[in-house]
């Protein structure tokens, strides 16, 4: 990769990274985008390049994504062979957890890392994975910018009152707070329907980020106002393996009467509930729908449920609503959640078309709707790769023949 300078979008999960390449003219533009998954176990590489390319599908070997590491070497031989003249310039990454502090994209020092690090603890299941992706970035392109974008920061705009919990004042201080996620999703959302309808993100939008992971957000004028999930992105609606909200109390039974130590208890709420525990047969909404059993079709219904609840009150903090937004895998792509979301919310304003739901149209309400229902699929590297150029775009007017801060 010698001379054409690129950015390379990181998004690094459990057991999996997505990846993508961007050409960083006046707009980035994705040149590829990917995904290694399950790393570990069984793990496989998809693939998709401009226009007239073809999309790519391989298993892998075990040695070619053991760990992170072994995943982005995977990958970046993908890019070098199919782009073998481009320079990485900037490596945006994905980073779940922000904290209170972080706002917006930052460059990657020391410093920001061993503040990352120390969050680990408020995003157990991604931070660490986070970091690891960033380290061996570091590792493979140790003279180009490193950028974290924060999936927290999208929702620093709160009030207090979503912010906190009713806990004495000093947890607060600590770091003890609401903090939402999906917000790179939801930075995604926001700008198109500002570039798209922009009455509409002017109004009272709330967005429905359903996949694998599943949150909800109201925007008051593209901005955040409230969400579903709080200090962990284990709160809020039930997910593909994650609880959503639980009483607390679940965990003091389950601690003192059956006998379970916090590390089992996190395991369970983390990587065995959701649609995966209630059904007792897959996280994947796919095979759930395809399955009809009793169990798979009340773990739809709880599903289905939790997410029209967390509307009425979403739709109740913005004093109403103008728009309903669907966007992640679960979202763009199940016409029967879609169909049973909006059934009979009449009330709040929402008339589905059903026709136009089963088209996968971006506006799916009938014309008659009060309220807007929308199918915008979301592109969370774009803005990576967006927030990477303009870290890059301010170090380079600010700080000109500066040298780059080593990343360790």
């Amino acid at each position: 990769m010698t001379n054409t300078p690129v950015a390379l979008t990181l998004n690094a999960g459990s057991s999996s990274l997505k990846f993508g390449l961007f050409s960083i003219g006046a707009t980035p533009v994705a040149m590829a985008v990917g995904l290694v998954d399950s790393i570990g176990r069984t793990p496989t590489l998809k693939a998709s390049f401009g226009a007239g390319m073809p999309p790519l599908g391989r298993d892998l070997t075990p040695a070619e994504a053991s760990d992170h590491k072994s995943a982005l070497a995977t990958a970046l031989a993908l890019l070098r062979q199919h782009f073998p003249e481009a320079q990485v310039a900037v490596v945006g990454h994905r980073v779940v957890h922000g904290g209170p502090s972080y706002d917006g994209p930052m460059r990657l020092t020391p410093q920001v890392m061993a503040e990352l690090r120390r969050l680990s603890p408020f995003a157990p299941i991604h931070q660490p994975h986070n970091l690891a992706g960033i380290d061996a970035a570091v590792a493979a392109f140790p003279d180009a910018v490193q950028v974290a974008c924060f999936d927290t920061a999208f929702h620093r705009s709160h009030p207090w009152v979503n912010d906190t919990f009713a806990l004495p004042r000093d947890y607060y201080d600590k770091g003890v707070r609401r903090y939402g996620f999906h917000g790179l999703s939801y930075d995604y959302i926001s700008g198109e329907l500002n570039r798209t309808a922009p009455l509409i993100h002017a109004g009272r939008v709330i967005v429905a980020h359903l996949g694998n992971g599943a949150s909800m957000c109201a925007m008051l004028g593209g901005r955040s106002v409230a969400s579903t999930m709080g200090f962990t992105a284990l709160d809020g609606l039930p997910m593909g393996t994650r609880t959503g909200q639980i009483d607390p109390g679940v965990i003091f039974y389950l601690v003192q009467q059956e006998g379970m130590t916090i590390d089992e208890v996190r395991d369970l709420f983390y990587t065995r509930s959701g649609l995966l525990g209630l059904s007792g047969l897959s996280n994947d909404m796919r095979a759930l729908e395809a399955a009809g059993s009793t169990q798979a079709n009340e773990a739809i219904d709880y599903f289905v449920f939790r997410i029209r609840r967390e509307l009425g009150g979403l739709a109740a903090a913005l004093g109403g609503l103008d728009a309903l937004v669907f966007c992640g895998g679960i979202g763009e792509n199940s016409r029967l959640i879609r169909e049973r979301v909006c059934e009979g919310m009449g009330w709040i304003g929402l008339d589905l078309d059903r026709a136009r739901n089963a088209a996968g149209d971006t506006v799916i309400s009938t014309d008659m709707s009060r309220a807007r229902v929308m199918v915008i699929p979301t592109n969370e590297e774009l803005v990576i790769a967006r927030a990477a150029k303009k870290v890059v775009d301010a170090d380079s007017a600010c700080a000109a023949g500066r040298p780059n801060v080593r990343n360790t």
